[in-house]
């Protein structure tokens, strides 16, 4: 089987995978709107009543959030270029994220293009960073996510699902040390992976051996910030302060309802680590499983009203990750980017 074989049938599976938790957050919901009869009455009603002032907050702290994520990419190219330029990160964080949003997953790889073709670097090594800015965000999740488990009380979901609550959060927290630990051992290893991976490659005839060496010596060198004790720090640093942004956008959004405003910390971070997750699935231009996560947390763990909490959901989608694209069109059009070659950049990257 070749190659780009062998990744449609990957995604063909992830696809799968994706439509089914999806159909079944989607019967959960259903479900759960048959048995309470959603009234469309009082859901209008719910804008009415809304904190515009702590609205307008939310927003605000979510834009920032873009800055923040441009800042630390900043850092993960200055091994390879000292002197990037932190507008062109802007204007690729803004038009990279607006993709995410129309093409959904697919759209994940303009932004590293976009840098790649603006910083003059390899496409490969701009992959690679990618993929350690995942790895950050994920990490800061399942810490997230497995404190506030841990936290939450037994009286407002029963005491089975709160011990299997709690013994789950208990399970990432430790799974979030364990990718803590290998993220350093890479670090202090990642010279002699390479090796190993030139070493059994060298079958390959020298073409193609030439061709896969760039393309791994690429991918390290996108990795070269974390051999940096500064850098590394610095990546931290920026994750820390990228998700504390986040964390206050949802504060934010819970003032703005008064059915929701005398929520906690707690509940901040729990809705949070649920609706992160939900974000895997991702329906282009309509979002999916951020607002099916976000209606079913408020209403099965809080006890909010499904009228309220669909309200929620749908802000909570329009300010987290709408937000982003009227910036991100009008930089587009402003660099001339031809939308439909960077709709076909996943099939482009597989080859």
């Amino acid at each position: 089987m070749t190659q780009s074989g062998t990744f449609g049938k990957q995604n063909r599976r992830w696809a799968a995978l994706v439509i089914l938790v999806s159909g079944l957050l989607a019967w959960m919901l259903a479900l759960r709107w048959r048995e309470s009869g959603f009234q469309w009455t009082a859901f209008a009603a719910t804008f009415g009543r809304l904190g515009w002032g702590w609205v307008a907050a939310a927003g605000g702290i979510a834009l920032l959030t873009y800055v923040g994520r441009a800042l630390r990419w900043q850092v993960m190219l200055r091994p390879i270029a000292p002197h990037s330029s932190f507008l062109n990160l802007m204007k690729a964080t803004a038009i990279g994220f607006t993709a995410v949003v129309l093409f959904g997953r697919p759209g994940e790889f303009v932004r590293p293009y976009l840098i790649s073709v603006k910083e003059r670097v390899p496409f490969s090594s701009q992959l690679a960073a990618w993929v350690l800015e995942r790895i950050l965000d994920l990490l800061t999740v399942l810490l997230v996510f497995g404190l506030a488990l841990t936290q939450v009380r037994q009286s407002a979901v029963g005491p089975r699902l709160s011990w299997v609550l709690h013994t789950g959060g208990s399970f990432v927290g430790i799974t979030c040390t364990i990718c803590v630990v290998t993220i350093f051992v890479l670090r202090r290893y990642s010279e002699p992976m390479r090796r190993r991976l030139l070493e059994a490659l060298g079958f390959l005839p020298a073409r193609y051996f030439a061709r896969a060496e760039k393309l791994i010596n690429a991918f390290m060198a996108g990795l070269e910030a974390t051999r940096s004790r500064t850098y590394l720090a610095l990546l931290f640093a920026y994750t820390a302060a990228e998700w504390v942004l986040i964390a206050a956008c949802y504060v934010c959004l819970f003032r703005a309802f008064p059915e929701t405003s005398h929520f906690g910390w707690n509940e901040v971070l729990v809705l949070m680590g649920f609706v992160c997750f939900g974000s895997i699935v991702q329906i282009p231009g309509v979002g999916g499983g951020i607002q099916l996560a976000t209606v079913l947390v408020l209403t099965e763990l809080f006890a909010v009203q499904l009228e309220v909490a669909t309200s929620f959901a749908l802000l909570n989608w329009i300010i987290t990750v709408v937000v982003i694209v009227p910036p991100g069109l009008v930089l587009s059009f402003h660099e001339g980017l031809n939308w439909g070659k960077l709709r076909r950049l996943e099939a482009e990257t597989e080859l």
